[in-house]
């Protein structure tokens, strides 16, 4: 599925939209620059799963667990932008199975780590990154402080056997084998 997310609103709302669609064991790789929305993204996702705590960009500790507040799997929100293999991935010693785990810059890490995962890239317009005013919170590296309301394209990928046939899904796969997300 290919999309254009008009705002910040409209990502989180979308985040919150594909959180109905995902349960425990389900993997989301995010890319995208710096800015694109994927921490607004995992805002909406948070919400969308009803958990506690406020989601923000794990720069800095590399994985926080948002524990449900109604009985569902807990969101495991890790940024990998510091980590240089899935072997590193794999020592955050993250509870796969039982969670909804989504990974910024993770695109390239599961070899090993699952079958099945949505993979979620974010384009944002050339030259934005440019116009963000600075705020107190801009750090240069998480995007909480440059996500601009301004359109974003937004492409979801299905690879492995837990995507096909889920309602949605095309159940016939690509030349390489995935899924796609109908549109």
């Amino acid at each position: 599925m290919r999309t254009v997310i008009p705002d910040a609103d409209a990502m989180h709302d979308f985040g919150a939209a594909l959180a109905g669609r995902l349960r425990a064991g389900d993997l989301v790789v995010l890319t995208g620059p710096l800015g694109a929305g994927k921490t607004t993204f995992t805002r909406g996702l948070g919400v969308g799963l009803r958990v506690r705590g406020s989601v923000t960009s794990p720069t800095f500790v590399l994985a926080r667990t948002h524990p449900s507040t109604i009985g569902g799997p807990p969101l495991v929100h890790v940024d990998a932008y510091r980590l240089a293999s899935a072997v590193e991935l794999d020592d955050l010693d993250i509870d796969f199975p039982n969670s909804v785990v989504v990974v910024e810059w993770g695109r390239g890490m599961l070899d090993g780590i699952t079958e099945s995962w949505l993979d979620i890239e974010i384009e944002r317009p050339l030259g934005a990154s440019q116009a963000a005013p600075a705020g107190p919170d801009d750090d240069g590296l998480d995007d909480d402080g440059l996500d601009l309301d301004e359109p974003r394209t937004v492409t979801i990928t299905a690879h492995g056997p837990r995507w096909a046939g889920v309602a949605g899904f095309d159940p016939a796969a690509d030349e390489a084998g995935h899924a796609r997300l109908s549109e």
